[in-house]
């Protein structure tokens, strides 16, 4: 199948090192020989490059190897035709204009919702006409679409789906949508489309919407009867910078001596481009926005990268608001509301309730800043380097860890040896959606408050009570469940059984929360507040 290699940056940078690496694998070190193609947004605009030629051997791919093109949005594609003739109308990636946006496509995978099944041979054939008259291509609509304006010019199943994606988004939106509202349209239509497929369907994709921002989601799999492994990584390279060493040809570049202090990439590609770095693999069904070189997928941080500035852009149609009162942006502000009434305080009041707090799954920080006033000592931990070190430069913390929920029990002393430290508050804004079993986070949350007692508050999305009603029913049910976008949903049940298993008391807890939607629909969720006297044992 094709391969991508997306970049996403900060500052204008220029992308010569991975394509370097990459055009190799355009029919020199890897079987990729059937055309590739390259899209650089710049301002309002994008500059593209298409060749039906091997990349490898491409006199235009040494050319823009070469040629020091700086952007902070670009991507590019090398095909392996397994859907059309190899031709240029079926090179990625694809261009079409939205709301006056120039919107860019490019597809690994292999989507049977869209395989086009024409022969080869009637492609001289007239397009069929309705009874109106209005030419059109039999492909499936999605969301509300009901008649569309985009049609592919080529025959790949990547063009049609392109189209398919921009007619319902078109259809859906008469305002220019904020960027957590265009989030959930598109991991709606990603849903979509996978949907009754999902055995059969390979859907890797970047979707680039304007020179700030750009989408990639991974549906991964294989072909039949192949072993190749078609999936999406990731890496995000941030001061202090460090060697990278390219995996398909001998060349290495050390960026400390390149890059500046302001400098963040992310670079997304199909397989690793480098042999010396920790790339990661998106999770299937997984959908991230990449803006300034960092990968978001929590709604409210999405709404604090529009409030920013950061959003679409357009001349053509209004813009769109940030609804104030939409729970799905503010799960950090209605958990500091909801911690405030459990403990009797009043919200306005910006008084120090707790002396040492951590802020589990920190992000950039904006659940911290919530509760950044109502404690003395501050520390965050996250599992990303880079949405770690972003929290960092925010300045909310006084302590940042890279690393799991357990790291935040360690703490060196004044003479550099690790010993056992303890909180009075834990918080968890949005974390355990990405966590299917909880039980080591509240081993670990157990642990940090014993010593003298505290809380623990957090937001958790909830399956349908009558799917939960009790274990009784099976008694191998884990108590979660995967859902469609990559996201673990817990049962009512289950949470019951940890509060109940490390010895916590429940203040409050608000059921009903919307706390984001999915397929135009709201999710709901819990937001719990527990104590834990001191110096308790299981």
């Amino acid at each position: 199948m094709c391969q991508l290699l997306g970049m996403n940056c900060a500052s204008p940078t220029d992308f010569n090192f991975s394509f370097k690496g990459f055009k190799c694998r355009g029919g020199d070190t890897d079987v990729h020989a059937h055309g590739w193609g390259l899209a650089i947004y710049e301002g309002r605009g994008v500059r593209t490059f298409h060749d039906p030629l091997p990349c490898a051997e491409s006199p235009i791919a040494e050319m823009v190897s070469s040629y020091p093109i700086k952007t902070l949005n670009m991507m590019a594609h090398i095909r392996y035709a397994t859907q059309g003739a190899v031709s240029l109308e079926n090179v990625h990636p694809f261009t079409r204009e939205m709301w006056g946006i120039q919107w860019t496509f490019a597809h690994n995978g292999e989507v049977p919702m869209y395989t086009i099944t024409k022969n080869p041979q009637e492609e001289n054939t007239p397009n069929c006409c309705d009874a109106n008259g209005t030419t059109t291509d039999h492909m499936p609509m999605l969301g509300k679409c009901v008649k569309a304006v985009y049609h592919s010019v080529g025959d790949t199943d990547s063009e049609a789906v392109f189209c398919a994606m921009l007619n319902a988004l078109r259809a859906e939106f008469t305002t220019l949508p904020t960027l957590p509202v265009l989030y959930e349209a598109i991991q709606r239509l990603c849903c979509e489309i996978v949907r009754g497929h999902e055995e059969k369907t390979i859907f890797n994709f970047l979707l680039g919407c304007g020179q700030f921002t750009m989408f990639a989601f991974s549906w991964p799999g294989s072909r039949d009867g192949s072993k190749v492994w078609n999936g999406l990584h990731y890496l995000v390279r941030w001061p202090p910078f460090s060697k990278a060493v390219l995996a398909d040809v001998d060349y290495a570049v050390d960026f400390n001596e390149t890059n500046g202090a302001s400098d963040r990439v992310a670079v997304i590609a199909t397989k690793p481009l480098t042999k010396n770095e920790n790339w990661k693999e998106f999770k299937k069904g997984e959908l991230l926005m990449f803006d300034n070189g960092l990968p978001y997928s929590r709604p409210y941080e999405l709404c604090l990268v529009e409030r920013c500035g950061r959003g679409l852009s357009s001349r053509a149609i209004p813009r769109g608001e940030i609804c104030p009162i939409k729970f799905s942006y503010n799960i950090p502000k209605l958990l500091r509301e909801t911690v405030c009434q459990a403990l009797g305080h009043e919200e306005s009041n910006q008084q120090v309730w707790a002396e040492r707090a951590v802020d589990l799954g920190c992000g950039s920080g904006q659940s911290g800043a919530q509760f950044r006033q109502c404690v003395k000592h501050l520390t965050g931990v996250d599992l990303s380097p880079e949405m770690a070190e972003e929290a960092r430069e925010g300045g909310c913390y006084d302590r940042i860890i890279v690393g799991d929920a357990e790291c935040v029990l360690h703490e060196n002393n004044q003479e550099g040896q690790e010993g056992r430290t303890w909180y009075d508050f834990i918080f968890a804004c949005d974390l355990f959606p990405y966590v299917g079993d909880l039980r080591p986070i509240f081993q670990t949350v157990r642990k940090g408050l014993e010593s003298k007692g505290g809380t623990v508050a957090f937001s958790v999305e909830l399956l349908d009570e009558s799917l939960n009603e009790s274990r009784e029913e099976d008694e191998a049910d884990p108590g979660f469940v995967m859902q469609s976008c990559a996201r673990f949903a817990h049962k009512r049940w289950y949470m019951a059984e940890l509060r109940k298993e490390f010895g916590f008391h429940e203040l409050l807890r608000k059921e009903s929360t919307v706390l984001r939607q999915h397929r135009g629909k709201d999710v709901l969720g819990a937001l719990v507040v527990l104590e834990l006297p001191p110096s308790q044992n299981v």
